[in-house]
């Protein structure tokens, strides 16, 4: 056997020994309608100078669950106690299933969360006052958190669409439509809403298989 052909099958076995060592895993949360608040907002529903307080952290660096909740409304009625998630940002948004739009009577669209432009409108109400957003409130598609280092081993980058499988008993359910987004600041980890995790019997903490998709069928 040649010393270059030795080298090759040296090579070859690497990079398969590599690939293995690679999860394909990603693990799930489930996430509940929630709000997004900007100074102003906020104000107007809780008083001049107010500030939120953390209730618990996220699994996102930085982020929190706030003690603070508001209600929801649209033409065909409202829901209570929707917790706000901080902190703040340049601009208020709602993001809820589509079991929680049909309750209220809009009709949101499945969005990234911040592409807010020409969403549904909603009314938020809080305890000094209301605020009617005349775009802000949307479905958000399923999209996986991800540090630069997840997403060279993943072998993805920011804005990809991939397949991600979720195995269960009973049921398998696949999204084929999930969004990687890349930062510094995020910890790896699915997020998907009440809707979906019901759908396919998903708890917070499952995990999925994360399986690249051809351009095709983006």
């Amino acid at each position: 056997m040649g010393r270059d052909h030795l080298e090759s099958i040296v090579e070859e076995v690497m990079k398969q020994m590599a690939e293995e060592n690679t999860s394909s895993e990603v693990p799930i949360g489930v996430s509940a309608r929630h709000c997004h608040l900007d100074k102003e907002s906020l104000e107007v529903l809780f008083g001049s100078g107010y500030e939120l307080s953390e209730k618990a952290p996220l699994s996102q660096p930085g982020q929190f669950a706030a003690n603070e909740t508001v209600t929801i409304a649209g033409p065909r009625g409202s829901i209570t106690k929707v917790r706000i998630l901080g902190p703040l940002r340049s601009a208020a948004q709602v993001e809820v299933s589509q079991t929680d739009a049909f309750k209220i009577g809009l009709k949101p669209p499945i969005r990234q969360s911040g592409d807010i432009e020409k969403s549904s409108p909603v009314t938020i109400i809080g305890p000094k006052g209301s605020i009617y957003l005349e775009q802000g409130l949307i479905i958000a598609q399923a999209h996986i958190h991800m540090s630069p280092q997840d997403a060279d081993n993943f072998k993805v980058k920011d804005g990809d669409v991939v397949e991600v499988r979720v195995k269960n008993p009973q049921r398998e359910v696949s999204f084929s439509k999930t969004i990687i987004r890349v930062s510094k600041k995020y910890q790896l980890e699915m997020h998907i809403d009440t809707d979906e995790a019901n759908a396919g019997s998903i708890q917070t903490g499952q995990k999925g298989t994360l399986k690249k998709v051809e351009p095709s069928y983006v």
